[in-house]
């Protein structure tokens, strides 16, 4: 089962509607396990529907290395970041700048040939970008969740078409989502010795 910019889409959707529901909380509470901030999390969330949507957009994408953006850190042990939202826009201003992210990244796949490949980790091709896009979203939203106070489960679909791409070794008989949270070092798996370090299977993108 491809990712499509379909599957993106819903994806943005599902992200830009659950935070927009808590806009009152602390979003400078820890993202689950991370050192991050909620707010810095999900700065990183729309920094990579930009940054992986950039890959693709030149003329004649580079398959060996990335787009050349100045990144910056707003504190010591912050995530390095390209897009950065309006702290005087508050939590709003946030989401915002989420949902415009990962409009643009929706677009760029829905314009992207097919054969286009470009670098990002790996050699990518449109779907593989669509794929690790939406996997980092649904992970980084699991952080943000946690931090939040929120119940965060996305769809079933998603999660399996994530594990197809970038876990094919993982159980196939088991809850998607409780899968895929293992599979990334995340969550207990009945059964499954819980993974201390795991990576994106790249190989064939």
């Amino acid at each position: 089962m491809s990712v499509t910019a379909a599957d993106l889409q819903q994806t943005v959707r599902l992200t830009v509607a659950t935070l927009g529901g808590v806009l009152d909380v602390n979003w400078e509470a820890k993202a689950g396990p991370l050192e991050w901030t909620c707010w810095e999390t999900t700065e990183h969330i729309a920094d990579n529907f930009f940054f992986h949507g950039a890959q693709l957009a030149p003329g004649t994408p580079s398959t060996e290395k990335m787009v050349p953006f100045a990144w910056a850190r707003h504190r010591p042990g912050g995530p390095g970041l390209v897009i950065f939202a309006d702290r005087k826009a508050g939590p709003e201003g946030l989401v915002r700048v989420v949902d415009a992210c990962g409009g643009l990244m929706v677009a760029m796949l829905r314009n992207a040939s097919p054969d286009a490949r470009a670098y990002d980790a790996g050699v990518l091709d449109p779907e593989g970008f669509a794929a690790m896009t939406v996997a980092e979203t649904l992970l980084h939203m699991d952080d943000v969740a946690k931090g939040l106070g929120l119940t965060w489960e996305p769809p079933a679909e998603l999660a399996g078409k994530v594990l197809d791409r970038f876990f094919p070794d993982a159980p196939r008989e088991t809850d998607r989502w409780t899968t895929l949270l293992w599979a990334s070092g995340r969550g207990e798996l009945e059964g499954h010795e819980r993974p201390t370090e795991w990576q994106y299977a790249l190989s064939g993108l």
